[in-house]
């Protein structure tokens, strides 16, 4: 039962530390039970299969801080309106058994090379995970530790330099000083080593936060321009409403409430992910032949100077089956389409501008390693009114030019908010300020949508540039470079949002440098299971020499 209740603290721990309704100073310490939970079991149990006890008490740990914090994928549903269970065991399931592997390949590490090399070896499985979970077509970082802090921009401005991973491994860290600090004081009893180490671990929490406040209160960039932004807030029904109403109507009812709330110039004005056209999508190889596009321009034309951003639902229609894009999927004989989830910005007399949506989401958009999960899963994608095939997406980022003023946006869709590294390419794009454009409204009233705004600021510290947010149902909100939310509109409301937004060119070091402490734990992962093989060798060989 001791091992049992160190892994429901852990668990407890790591539950409230997380945005948007929790306490992040918990996970300072939220591991270490865990920690000491593995360390017990290994070095002073009983049990015979000592590796099963640890994985199975670590996934238990693990899979209450995945529901407790992603539960409410539970909101998400069928197209026949029923919730979808499989949207959140499969996330819930899988993700907490790829971090229990991850404690699992601790656990047999520290018993083949001691406590100090383990814990080493913990913190680069650890941050290198993270990373690959980053990347992987099964991706799902929603956890990452560095995540915990965005509801407290103030205590993190030095994420413009480590971004959100050097949260994760600031975290870390702690983590592993803190249970370094119990195990050397039960070891030793030594008050002189408890108040150094305790000392340091203090010294390492704190010194980050006061770099942060003093980094806070003196930010000065000066900013090359402000545009005027308003974004628009439809709060259309993603799974009756947007299907069923006639894609004419659905336009009509966004330009009028942007005609609406227009008052004086506007800039931009910004629409959420897949605002366009409704049921369907618009074909892109007719972008210029669209009633949809022509009535966008029709608007524009009544406001001088103004550009129009939107999220829309596209297609590209090919007729030779040479070359075809992986995504394309034949539609009849002769034809194939591929579909994208896609922004683009509109500008009278000027071809439109777009970008499809480089990060996808798994089981929504992307099948993930289809060639592999197919012929097991068949078509069991999880369908928000969306597709049972994977979308097209690009390769690179880009950001929108204005030819109006010195404005270029970097068109985030919905999901890539939450990547770190990814997003500071639009920045070396020459994005100059972030225009998030989402639709939240899959999960209803819960902590989705909240938490994936909440993400959206740490994008903002990292960047430093300013983000226009325009979501479906909300919250939709103006981000300042900062971190700090300036304005927002409630969840469920109808509406629209006005913005200065300042535009700021400076580069900081986290978008030139990236996940750099990442790299380091992936190499020195490498290092470490290079040096446990060689040592392994040696022993072999030693034994056979004698």
């Amino acid at each position: 039962m001791k091992y049992v209740l160190l892994t429901l603290i852990s668990a407890m721990l790591l539950s409230i530390s997380w945005p948007t309704y929790g306490v992040p100073f918990f996970i300072f310490f939220a591991l270490v039970p865990l920690l000491m939970m593995e360390h017990g079991v290994s070095k002073f149990s009983d049990y015979k299969r000592k590796s099963w006890v640890v994985f199975g008490l670590s996934y238990l740990c693990f899979i209450i801080w995945n529901i407790v914090t992603t539960g409410w994928l539970y909101g998400s549903k069928n197209p026949d309106g029923s919730h979808s269970l499989m949207a959140v065991l499969f996330p819930v399931l899988v993700n907490s058994l790829l971090y229990s592997l991850v404690f699992q390949c601790y656990h047999w590490y520290k018993n083949a090379q001691g406590t100090y090399w383990g814990l080493a070896f913990f913190v680069a499985i650890w941050m290198s995970f993270e990373k690959f979970h980053l990347n992987w077509e099964l991706t799902w970082p929603w956890l990452n530790l560095g995540n915990s802090f965005s509801e407290y921009p103030k205590l993190i401005q030095w994420y413009d330099t480590l971004g959100a991973t050097g949260g994760s491994f600031w975290i870390l860290l702690v983590n592993v000083l803190l249970f370094y600090t119990i195990r050397t004081w039960e070891a030793g009893r030594k008050r002189k080593d408890l108040i150094k180490n305790s000392s340091i671990v203090a010294a390492l929490i704190i010194i980050p936060m006061i770099i942060s406040v003093v980094k806070y209160n003196n930010f000065n960039e000066k900013p090359i321009g402000t545009v005027n932004v308003l974004m628009l807030q439809p709060d259309l029904d993603p799974y009756a409403e947007k299907y069923s109403k006639d894609s004419l109507t659905i336009e009509q009812d966004l330009l009028d409430l942007a005609e609406k709330n227009t008052k004086g110039r506007i800039d931009y004005y910004i629409a959420p992910e897949t605002a366009l056209p409704g049921r369907g999508s618009i074909s892109e190889t007719a972008f210029e032949k669209s009633i949809i596009l022509h009535n966008l321009k029709g608007f524009l034309a009544k406001h001088p100077g103004s550009v129009f951003s939107t999220g829309i639902s596209s297609h590209k229609f090919y007729t030779g089956s040479k070359d075809l894009p992986t995504e394309a999927y034949q539609i009849n004989q002769g034809l194939w389409v591929e579909s994208f989830n896609s922004a683009i910005q509109v500008i009278p007399n000027q071809k439109v501008q777009v970008y499809h949506k480089g990060k996808l989401v798994p089981g929504v958009e992307i099948f993930p390693y289809m060639n592999y999960l197919k012929p097991l899963l068949g078509d069991a994608m999880i369908n928000l009114g969306g597709t049972v095939a994977s979308l097209g997406s690009d390769k690179e980022r880009v950001a929108f030019s204005n030819p109006y003023n010195k404005g270029k946006i970097a068109p985030i869709i919905c999901y890539e908010s939450i990547y770190g590294e990814f997003v500071t390419d639009y920045v070396k794009k020459g994005a100059n300020f972030l225009g998030i454009m989402t639709n939240d409204s899959w999960w209803g009233v819960s902590e989705g949508h909240k938490q994936l705004l909440s993400y959206a600021k740490l994008r903002a510290i990292e960047t430093r540039r300013e983000i226009a947010r325009a979501a479906n149902s909300g919250i939709s909100a103006h981000i300042n470079a900062q971190g700090e939310i300036v304005e927002d509109t409630f969840y469920g409301d109808k509406t629209a949002l006005f913005a200065k937004i300042n535009l700021y060119e400076n580069q900081t070091f986290y978008v030139k440098a990236g996940d750099l402490l990442t790299r380091f734990s992936i190499f020195a992962l490498g290092f470490l299971l290079f040096y446990f093989l060689i040592k392994r060798f040696q022993k072999k060989f030693t034994k056979q020499q004698a």
